[in-house]
């Protein structure tokens, strides 16, 4: 049963991540992408707002809430604004939803490494470097 919550998270992350990446392929090329991720957002607004609401994450004062985030909510903000438009751009460039999506993740990927183990004191096993070799090898390949 562990394993199976454990697991969980990663399979919510990819669903979202296959009807994220359908989404933002099929944004109209006419369609102004600033409006479309404007809509997008108030859908996420009232989203989040009533999983807040039914979650009972209003338990305490929405100020002192408020209060006790720091400058990780406004830079994932950012962050979310960013990565939407240059997946949105990207696709309206020519990208296919095939390998754009795979050169995108696998980047992010190999520059995370060493994030994970210079901030994160991350222990790099010769799997995870046997991984990073072919990570690097499909990196080459698709681009080719």
């Amino acid at each position: 049963m562990k394993e199976l919550t454990f697991y969980l998270p990663i399979a919510l992350i990819v669903m979202s991540n296959v009807f994220y990446n359908i989404c933002t392929k099929s944004t109209p090329q006419t369609a102004n992408p600033f409006l479309s991720l404007l809509v997008t957002y108030v859908v996420a607004v009232l989203a989040t707002g009533t999983l807040l609401i039914l979650t009972g994450g209003l338990e305490k004062n929405i100020f002192t809430s408020i209060s006790e985030l720091n400058w990780t909510s406004y830079i994932l903000g950012l962050s979310v604004v960013a990565l939407e438009f240059g997946y949105i751009m990207a696709y309206r460039l020519g990208w296919n939803i095939s390998v754009g999506s795979v050169v995108a993740n696998v980047t992010l990927g190999i520059i995370l490494i060493p994030v994970g183990v210079l901030f994160y004191k991350e222990i790099l096993t010769i799997n995870h470097l046997f991984g990073i070799a072919l990570c690097f090898t499909g990196l080459f390949f698709i681009n080719r």
